[in-house]
């Protein structure tokens, strides 16, 4: 298992330059926003506007803070999407904007190389204690709030604060356990 502290997550402006995101985790390590295979990150979304273009890119957004925004996504019915809403997935390269529902939002944004990765994004409650069976090559779980997820894979424990992310490579069938009470987003990335 790999700690990422939310201390540490790097801030980037958007691809348009409209605004500022965190880049979370990304594949390969080190990669840019024009070659990577996967990348997880967070935005704060301050006024309404187009999204990014990425060609060739799978995304899936989440609420994690404010009141929410509407997607206007081309070729599909407009999204109300707040924190109460599932993960919403869509292509990236479909031109895209938002309307805030109720002012400032951060969001949760998981991407993939289409064709060569696939990716899912649950949110998650736990409020004593799972079991969690690893089935992804990569699989990384976003504490979403402050009372702190434990996660323990038999060798290892850790304790994720707020933002901060923990991923884990490797063989699925794993199984690891959680001890809450905690939101979480549970991420699972698999090459095709």
């Amino acid at each position: 298992m790999k700690l990422l502290r939310a201390s540490d997550h790097k801030r980037m402006p958007w691809k348009n330059g409209g605004g500022e995101t965190v880049e979370i985790a990304v594949s390969p390590d080190g990669a840019g926003l024009a070659d990577f295979d996967w990348r997880v990150s967070m935005a704060t979304v301050a006024t309404d506007g187009p999204f990014s273009v990425f060609p060739g890119i799978d995304r899936t957004l989440s609420i994690l803070d404010g009141e929410g925004m509407t997607l206007f996504i081309e070729g599909r019915t407009p999204e109300r999407l707040t924190q109460a809403s599932e993960p919403l997935p869509f292509a990236a390269d479909a031109p895209t904007s938002a309307t805030l529902i109720n002012g400032t939002i951060t969001d949760l944004n998981v991407m993939t190389r289409r064709g060569r990765y696939a990716h899912r994004v649950t949110r998650n409650i736990v409020s004593d204690h799972m079991e969690l069976q690893l089935t992804a090559g990569s699989t990384l779980l976003l504490c979403d709030d402050d009372k702190g997820l434990r996660i323990d894979d038999g060798d290892q424990s850790l304790v994720l604060s707020a933002q901060d992310c923990a991923v884990m490579n490797g063989p699925s069938g794993r199984c690891i356990r959680l001890s809450g009470p905690a939101r979480f987003f549970l991420i699972e990335i698999t090459a095709i």
